[in-house]
């Protein structure tokens, strides 16, 4: 199925408020469609799934991990990339990892990997919305299962890599390795949860735009949110902790719809200037 494909002059008629050049250039179309799409209230919605659904199961799995040992808060405060102090907030807020796994019944752990899926649903929904796809059929829902599992797995090596800080070749190779790792998670997991409707060749910008704005993401969280999870901690408590954790998931969300509505702008943007050197060659 291929995606209807997106009319600058239609999307410049729907955003009135900003000058006519504005309208019809590529920008404007990108802030037309991420309103038409809602890309904030889906990346808010990202995070409160994330927070309910994917969150207690990681903390499991992270409890664990042999590896790591320190639990999920050691993984988000990996992600963060945040200070010392900020990381013991963080790990405090989630509590010990052994009691996660004493309290966890085999029940427990079913429900919680079927909420997890719900999660993928989510993400795939968004990617959809992106293209312009209609929901895809029921018996797709094994790749929420498989996009679940390699998430996990995927977690799992990210924060088991040396942390940046011993010499500037390591801090290269990790960064290389960490950019290079998402890029190929986030250009499979487009192709796996549209099952197979767009093609490799047109996702690859997306995932291109989605590593580097995550990288991007984490500098901004070292720069901002770790002094914040700081402060927060002392004049809210846990409860300032949580707050900017959310608001950290929410930009996640946004980087994920957002890097994917990029790539497709991209891809259209390449194929029109393609078309038309083609027509004006004959």
């Amino acid at each position: 199925m291929t995606p209807r494909r997106w009319d600058v002059a239609h999307h410049a008629r729907r955003i009135p408020h900003l000058p006519t050049r504005l309208r019809a250039s590529w920008a404007g179309l990108a802030w037309s469609r991420g309103r038409e799409m809602e890309l904030m209230h889906r990346a808010m919605g990202f995070a409160a799934l994330a927070f309910l659904t994917m969150v207690p199961l990681l903390i499991v799995v992270a409890a664990a991990d042999p590896a790591s040992g320190q639990g999920f808060g050691r993984w988000l405060g990996h992600a963060l990339g945040v200070s010392k102090s900020s990381q013991d907030e963080v790990e405090r807020l989630f509590g010990l990892p052994g009691q996660a796994l004493q309290r966890t019944t085999a029940f427990g752990l079913g429900a919680l990997t079927v909420f997890g899926l719900t999660f993928g649903s989510a993400v795939q929904t968004g990617y959809e919305k992106v293209w312009d796809l209609p929901t895809a059929r029921w018996h797709t829902m094994w790749r929420h299962v498989v996009w679940l599992a390699m998430l996990i797995v995927g977690l799992v090596v990210f924060v088991n890599t040396p942390t940046p800080g011993e010499s500037a070749g390591v801090d290269l190779i990790v960064v290389l390795g960490d950019l290079i790792g998402t890029f190929l998670f986030f250009w499979w997991s487009q192709r796996l949860l549209l099952t197979g409707r767009v093609r490799w060749r047109a996702l690859l910008p997306g995932a291109v735009a989605t590593a580097l704005a995550l990288l991007g993401l984490r500098i901004f969280s070292q720069l901002v949110f770790s002094p914040l999870i700081a402060s927060n901690a002392i004049v809210y408590g846990p409860f300032g902790t949580f707050l900017v954790i959310q608001s950290w998931l929410v930009g996640v969300g946004v980087v994920v719809y957002g890097g994917a509505l990029m790539g497709r702008l991209f891809h259209e943007h390449r194929t029109h200037r393609r078309l038309r050197r083609e027509a004006a060659a004959e």
